[in-house]
């Protein structure tokens, strides 16, 4: 997912993994789950099954660990800032764990297009010494307004020959 603000003096892009569920429906899909298995184990349990309690209990709690780390993943985005003067870029989940900060007169953007044509193209954003990889989660859609995004603010350098082809 691809969002963008512009105000007067910059542009912010947001550019995020789609995500089909947040965290409380997770939890919600996770309690659907949860009542009815746990019914059926305890009935099991009462019944002199009781070994199916644990397991029962272990298969929840690995639903839940993985669900959560899916969850967790899907918080990572790349935040584009584009000014009069610079291009900063920070990744990170909820705060940046990555950040970089270019002259925008000396950036540029770099396109190339992947081996198949529905996998979306690699931008990078670079200037001498640093080459920034955006948008690698993104889709084929989310990726072009990406790039339709950042070809309106940074010169674009360099393209593959298929680039050229495929735009």
């Amino acid at each position: 997912m691809v969002s963008s603000t512009r105000t007067s003096t910059r542009l912010m892009i947001i550019a995020r993994p789609n995500r089909s569920a947040d965290w409380d429906a997770n939890v919600t899909v996770l309690l659907a789950l949860a009542i009815p298995m746990l019914g059926i184990a305890i009935f099991f349990a009462l019944l002199g099954a009781w070994l199916i309690l644990p397991f029962a209990g272990l298969e929840l709690l690995a639903l839940g660990i993985a669900l959560y780390r899916v969850n967790h993943q899907l918080q990572y985005r790349h935040i584009i800032t584009v000014s009069d003067d610079s291009v900063c870029v920070d990744k990170g989940y909820s705060s940046p764990q990555e950040h970089w900060q270019l002259n925008r007169r000396d950036s540029g953007l770099t396109i190339t297009a992947r081996q198949h044509p529905w996998d979306a193209p690699q931008l990078c954003v670079h200037d001498r010494d640093v080459y920034i990889t955006l948008g690698e989660f993104l889709n084929r859609e989310d990726s072009m307004k990406l790039l339709g995004l950042l070809q309106r603010e940074i010169r674009v350098r360099a393209q593959s020959a298929d680039a050229l082809r495929e735009f």
